[in-house]
């Protein structure tokens, strides 16, 4: 009797394992789609950190050879983020509008606090000279270019060519982590009408939206990928710059000088963020 007891009790526990697994992953693609829609943060800095960037960037690459292998993986993943970006788009304008300062420093924490994450897996073959060149290099290159942008003030009137260059930008803000597409698009005066459109699910943002995001992935994966592949320390050092510098170029300075109150609230979002790093980097599937 004992015999047929235990494989059962290990039975169990192994699916309550899994579940639990399967649960933290569609938790972590929600922060990942959360990422995706809130302005300074970039899905795809939340993917690497969570460690699931090279296996996205591999079946983008070649969905069709890796299609029965990574697909389960990262469905769960997948499912968190619709949940994440498309309940988010709605009320993003709302939160943003009445508590901005709070919330991005929430997601700075989270950042900052799986930041020896994206340091580890930087380092997962090595560091050479190279590799912190890469990574000085990316972080003064995206740091100029956020502070170019930010200095912009040009406003657009939205139309089917422009929401196919916000889905441009949506897509590299997953294959290339750091670059927000809401950091590219808020100058233009493009962000807020996008997110309105996808949160209402406006087709006439949709569709041009999410051709520009397919054509992307189709025509830069590959080669992400394969850069990868060839020269990964040099590629993922460069990503750490990057995630710096747009951490970097989000902090509301303005809000701690403010007033107490409000650095108060912002100093507690903050150890929130790292505290929730913290559990998330413990229990990560990588």
């Amino acid at each position: 009797m004992q015999t047929n007891i235990e494989p059962k009790e290990t039975t169990t526990l192994a699916s309550e394992g899994n579940s639990a697994k399967k649960l933290l992953a569609v938790l972590q693609g929600g922060l990942i789609g959360l990422g995706a829609v809130l302005p300074g943060i970039s899905g795809g800095v939340l993917s690497v950190v969570f460690g699931i960037y090279k296996p996205i960037m591999e079946l983008l690459s070649s969905p069709f050879r890796r299609f029965k292998t990574h697909v389960p993986k990262l469905l769960p993943y997948v499912i968190g983020a619709a949940i994440g970006f498309l309940g988010v788009s709605k009320l993003l304008g709302f939160v943003l509008e009445k508590y901005p300062d709070p919330s991005v420093c929430l997601f700075i924490g989270l950042i900052v606090g799986l930041m020896p994450s994206i340091w580890r897996e930087a380092g997962e073959q090595g560091r050479t000279k190279g590799s912190y060149l890469s990574m000085v290099l990316a972080f003064l290159v995206v740091l100029a270019l956020l502070i170019g942008l930010k200095l912009l003030e040009i406003a657009i009137v939205p139309n089917f060519g422009w929401y196919l260059f916000c889905g441009f930008c949506l897509a590299l803000s997953m294959i290339a982590p750091g670059m927000s597409f809401s950091t590219l698009l808020m100058p233009l005066g493009l962000y807020a009408p996008f997110v309105d459109g996808i949160g209402s699910f406006d087709f006439s943002v949709l569709i041009p939206g999410g051709i520009g995001a397919l054509v992307t992935v189709i025509a830069l994966a590959k080669a992400v990928d394969a850069l990868f592949k060839h020269y990964y320390s040099v590629a993922f050092h460069a990503i750490v710059g990057i995630v710096a510098a747009a951490t970097v170029m989000i902090i509301p300075f303005a809000s701690f000088t403010s007033s107490v109150l409000a650095c108060v609230i912002n100093v507690v979002m903050l150890a929130a963020g790292i505290v929730i790093a913290a559990l998330l980097d413990k229990f990560n599937l990588s």
